[in-house]
């Protein structure tokens, strides 16, 4: 069995989440999701993908237990301040806002997709360092 490329496993992630995102119903009256089943869907689906990346980069998972948000800042803080920035930003958005909350605001949801790929281009660009280090 082939294994993966972790970064492109992450991009396909956000690729179900964009499809996941056109079953909520966009009311561009309002500016909002209609539906926030798939509002939560599709910020679950981001957050698993960037924590794929995130892995990648950091191996956390590889240890015993579920991993807590924590230890992603405690790694990401000693690694690179900007990644750090996306995580912080990225954990608010979507698992917390889109993933929990189901917040159906059309900027909100955009800005979780956004930091999706920010996340995952920057663990992307930092993956070949860490290795060649």
């Amino acid at each position: 069995m082939e294994k993966k490329d972790p970064i492109e496993e992450a991009r396909r992630y956000v690729a179900n989440a964009e499809e996941v995102i056109k079953k909520a119903n966009y009311d561009p009256e309002l500016k909002i999701y209609t539906d926030g089943k798939y509002v939560k869907m599709a910020g679950n689906t981001l957050w698993n993908g960037c924590l794929v990346a995130l892995d990648a980069l950091f191996g956390i998972r590889k240890s015993k237990g579920r991993p807590s948000i924590d230890k992603y800042k405690e790694v990401a803080a000693q690694r690179d301040k900007k990644l750090l920035a996306f995580v912080v930003t990225g954990y608010d958005i979507m698992h917390l806002s889109m993933g929990y909350d189901g917040i159906k605001n059309k900027k909100v949801c955009s800005t979780g997709f956004e930091t999706a790929n920010d996340i995952i281009n920057r663990c992307a660009a930092l993956i070949p360092k860490q290795i060649t280090a």
